[in-house]
């Protein structure tokens, strides 16, 4: 995925302002905190998400995230369509660090940017889009398969305009927002995805920048912003949904193996 080396050029000429800070990386390299699951399988604790570090704050529910997916246990689902994205650059206004990643931020008064179809009854309005990341690249991202980590996470934030006014009301109810998960690795992806990512510099490079970045404000000791992840919780009575059998993922184990094995028919 083309993202990070060329960031502040870019962002001169695009519609977005950016704020950066950038510091040392120290030598010791911090682990992933353990949760339910630990796709580095190690068992050294760290403090929790800087948004839990309080018990009172870890969330309660049943319908939390992020989980471990486990595809063998999801559900084809035949009546999933298609999701159809659409995304136009030019709507973005400003990238700014909140404290625990950074934010790019779009115009959302208007249908320019919106995903339809998939799960969805309606078109969402893209509002934001944002990062998780780890301080190596062994992990990072918040969502896991079968146990296993992506170095980062591209999490897409769109809210129901048919439904409510604006972002804020959608977001206190129920099927009010929609959110975009997409694991980073090097690599292409979906054009429009491609296209809208394409105002952030080219990502090869992009998570070392990422890794410059402060969870600590101006005249606070600085403390780089990485692993910026929640913790793992659990799937409860939830069923997780594909639009794709089983089959076509273990065909496609099978071809990765053995490249002149047959394909499925």
């Amino acid at each position: 995925m083309v993202m990070m080396s060329r960031l502040r050029a870019i962002l001169q000429a695009s519609p977005c302002k950016s704020l950066w800070r950038g510091i040392q990386i120290p030598r010791s390299m911090p682990v992933r905190p353990c949760s339910l699951y630990t796709c580095t399988y190690k068992t050294r604790n760290r403090a929790l998400h800087p948004l839990w570090e309080s018990m009172d704050l870890v969330p309660g529910g049943e319908r939390q995230s992020p989980i471990n997916i486990r595809w063998r246990d999801s559900v084809y689902d035949p009546d999933l369509k298609p999701l159809t994205i659409s995304y136009d650059p030019t709507t973005c206004l400003h990238i700014w660090n909140n404290g625990y990643s950074f934010l790019v931020e779009f115009e959302d008064s208007t249908d320019k940017s919106v995903i339809e179809g998939g799960p969805l009854e309606h078109n969402y309005r893209l509002k934001q889009f944002h990062f998780h990341w780890g301080a190596i690249d062994a992990w990072g991202s918040e969502h896991t398969v079968d146990s296993k980590c992506y170095p980062a996470e591209l999490h897409l934030v769109h809210w129901n305009a048919v439904k409510f006014e604006n972002f804020e009301d959608a977001a206190l109810e129920e099927n009010g927002l929609a959110v975009i998960g997409v694991f980073l690795k090097l690599g292409k992806h979906h054009k429009e995805l491609q296209k809208l990512v394409d105002i952030l510099p080219s990502i090869k490079h992009k998570l070392e920048q990422f890794r410059t970045l402060l969870f600590t404000s101006e005249g606070e000791k600085e403390q780089r912003m990485v692993d910026n992840f929640r913790p793992l919780q659990p799937l409860m009575n939830r069923t997780v949904r594909s639009s794709f059998r089983h089959d076509y993922v273990l065909n496609i184990q099978t071809n990765k193996q053995n490249p002149n094995h047959p394909p499925a028919k």
